[in-house]
């Protein structure tokens, strides 16, 4: 704590907070509505509408801290809003994700728990305290393209002016990608390919298993890589499974850490929200970076219950399952090869909202897919605890 200097006075840095009534965070216009008693805390965002949140100009800064909280928060609101943001006067946005994966957790899911980068107390609520640096200015924007009116749209965004930075000084990007289904043995996209100096400073990821073809059976051998400055075939980072990179091993559940963790397990329905960043561990980057993950299933060889599902399903599906050597396998006559699990292609459907920073306001990737592509085929119902906030009396 001591090496953050919270008794240090920082000369020339002013504290600014962006809220709806003053979203410019203009000096002594907090609180002007109704004599400063409350008058304007929240605005409802209509379904093709947009509002600014915050925007300076002619300054740099930092954004310290966001807090949200809208009345509507199901899978065609949180993924339906559109966040952006723009650093020093771009006409491209360094952010455009839908706002529920922003914060950490996909599927057009909320979830109780708290990370280093993020944190939901009570399954209620948005917060982030990445820093986002801006040198000449900002503007964070949101855009409504659900077809939900929503009534209350609560927010509090932190930041300084005045802020000095050094020439290496980087800019905050963020990345949705989602693809429904995967595609076989073509490893899932967590940040496409990268121009730039930077760094990657995590993913969290949403994972909906493809029960038709595979029933319960494990999902999560892929193995993350980051291919660095010019790999091409293989990359300079490779993990060893989905469960290992974000920190756990043996299988995967609930749980949530500083670094990493999973706010949502769903085993019935087989979907799940988990995130690893990269805060004590970075990876960095000088000219060029690739971020993916891979879709490989297991099971035990021994395993005879779910060697039948998974012959009975293929088979109705009219569906070849394929090893990871490229072979077709027989569900039917799985030899033992001393116990080794059977390692096999999947297809399921995989989203992600990924982090990083680069030396420069603007990115060189791919707009935001349409809302239709975003919010396709996702169910409504709470993520590991609590309650959908429209379910509360205060939001009837």
């Amino acid at each position: 704590m001591l090496e953050n200097k919270l008794f240090k006075f920082e000369e020339g840095v002013v504290s600014r907070w962006a809220s709806y009534e003053n979203p410019d965070g203009a000096k002594g216009a907090g609180g002007t509505v109704r004599n400063g008693r409350k008058g304007a805390p929240w605005f409802t965002l209509n379904p093709g509408e947009s509002r600014v949140l915050a925007h300076a100009e002619n300054t740099s800064g930092i954004i310290r801290r966001m807090w949200i909280t809208i009345s509507d928060q199901t899978p065609e609101t949180l993924r339906g809003i559109k966040l952006e943001m723009f650093w020093d006067n771009s006409e491209k946005p360094a952010v455009s994700v839908p706002f529920g994966d922003f914060f950490c957790v996909g599927l057009g899911k909320v979830a109780t728990f708290k990370n280093a980068l993020f944190s939901n107390p009570e399954g209620r609520n948005f917060s982030t305290y990445i820093p986002m640096p801006f040198k000449t200015g900002m503007k964070i924007l949101v855009t409504n393209e659900s077809s939900v009116t929503i009534k209350h749209f609560y927010y509090d965004i932190d930041y300084t002016l005045g802020d000095k930075f050094t020439e290496d000084t980087l800019y905050f990007h963020a990345f949705f990608n989602r693809e429904n289904p995967t595609h076989m043995k073509k490893d899932f996209e967590l940040l496409p390919y990268i121009e730039g100096k930077g760094r990657f400073l995590g993913t969290n990821m949403g994972v909906r298993c493809n029960k038709k073809l595979y029933s319960d059976t494990w999902w999560g051998e892929g193995e993350f890589k980051a291919y660095i400055d010019g790999d091409t075939d293989y990359p300079t980072i490779c993990g060893t499974g989905v469960e290992d990179y974000i920190g756990t091993a043996w299988g995967q559940d609930y749980y949530y850490d500083l670094y990493c963790g999973c706010p949502v397990y769903d085993k019935e329905n087989m979907e799940l929200c988990c995130y690893r960043f990269h805060i004590p561990d970075p990876i960095y980057f000088n000219s060029n970076f690739k971020a993916t993950i891979q879709q490989i299933g297991g099971v035990d060889r021994d395993d005879y219950f779910h060697h039948a599902q998974l012959l009975y399903k293929n088979k109705i599906a009219n569906n070849q399952v394929i090893s990871v050597d490229g072979d077709p396998i027989d569900f039917a006559d799985i030899p033992m090869l001393n116990g080794i699990p059977l390692l096999f292609e999947r297809e399921d459907d995989w989203s992600c909202c990924t982090y990083f920073y680069l030396d420069k306001p603007e990115n060189n990737l791919p707009e935001l897919m349409d809302v239709s592509e975003r919010t396709k085929d996702l169910v409504a119902r709470p993520g590991f605890m609590g309650k959908y906030p429209q379910d509360m009396p205060l939001f009837r």
